[in-house]
Parts: structure tokens; sequence; C-alpha cells
């Protein structure tokens, strides 16, 4: 079976006050959300001076930040790999649902950090909103890049690209409000109806 890779960052013992900041920060953003987690508490988790981490971010905007860029690399990174042994698009697409109902079950259907932070945000934060766009919009210029390789024309590839990322984010979170795996395996066959078409 794949491993899922989300430890991203170095051990603790060889990291920096830096490090030790994202990976606490990290591991609060993502399983107690961004407005539950305060700046205190991310110092005393990390162990680390008021003054050091204000060396290293002058906000908890600014961790997030850094946190969501180390999130997109490692997520789609994953993503990458798990589907890497698939010859054509349209079965790395289909394959990505697996991708996404294995790491739903890992985190125990936490859902989507980048959905999670953005339903969670304070208004002006813009530079965390920025960074959840990038990522989603991301993911649906991976799914055009693997429909070129099937004959779609510009227009079909568009209004098919934009399809499925509207069925794998939906299923992402019903599977989060369900606590089960059935969307994900819905939103699979509903891809390969689609795909077949």
């Amino acid at each position: 079976m794949y491993v899922l890779n989300y430890t991203y960052i170095c051990p603790m013992q060889k990291q920096s006050v830096k490090e030790r900041i994202i990976e606490t920060a990290s591991r609060l953003f993502y399983f107690e959300g961004y407005n539950q987690t305060g700046i205190n508490q991310i110092i005393e988790e990390a162990g680390v001076a008021k003054s050091s981490m204000y060396q290293s971010f002058r906000s908890k905007e600014e961790i997030a930040v850094e946190y969501l860029q180390r999130r997109h690399k490692m997520w789609m990174g994953n993503l990458s790999d798990f589907v890497s042994d698939k010859k054509s698009g349209n079965d790395k697409i289909i394959g990505a649902l697996g991708y996404i109902k294995d790491w739903l079950e890992e985190v125990e259907y936490r859902g989507c950090g980048f959905q999670n932070i953005v339903t969670d945000l304070p208004k002006g934060q813009n530079s965390i909103a920025d960074q959840v766009l990038l990522h989603k919009n991301e993911l649906l210029n991976w799914l055009r890049q693997e429909l070129k390789e099937e004959n779609y024309n510009n227009t079909e590839l568009e209004i098919l690209a934009k399809e499925i990322m509207v069925i794998m984010e939906g299923a992402i979170i019903l599977a989060q409000i369900q606590k089960n795996s059935w969307p994900v395996n819905s939103a699979e066959s509903t891809l390969r109806k689609l795909l077949a078409e």
C-alpha cells in the first residue's frame, strides 16, 4: 500500500527555531484551526522564546502563509508520486481520487487544510487567501495538463477540468462532514463515467 508522506519538516532535534515554529503551527492550524490557534500556544508548544519567534515571523498570518506554501508543495508532490505509475492522463485523474481517499483516511477526515483555513479566515488576511487560491489554481492546472494527453479540444478541456475540480473538492468536504470515504468513492465512479464519454 502507498504510504503518504506528510512529514515534510525535519526531525525536532535538528530543527532551527523557525522550523520548530512551522512544524508546531502546521499541526495546530490543520488539526485545531487557524482562529483557534494563538501565537502564545505556538510559542509554548514549539518550545521557543517569544523574541525568537518574532525574529523569524512578524505575525501569525506570516506563519500561516509559510505553512500553506509548504503544504502545497507536500500535497502536490504526494499526488504526483501517487499517480506516477498511471499511463494516461485520465488514469492519473481517476488515480487522484485514490490519493485523496488514502489521505483523508490517514488524517481521520480532517479535510483539506486549504478549505479549512479559508473558511476560518478573519477579514483582511489576504496573503493567506492568496495562498489558498494559488493551491486550488495549481490543482486545476494539473488537471488541465493531464487532460491535454487525451483528445479534447480546448473548450472541452477547460469545461471538463473545472467539472472534475468541482467533483474532487465536493468529495473532500463531504467526506469531512460524513467522516466517511463514500463521497470519494462516489466521485471516482462519477469521474469514470465522465471521462469515458
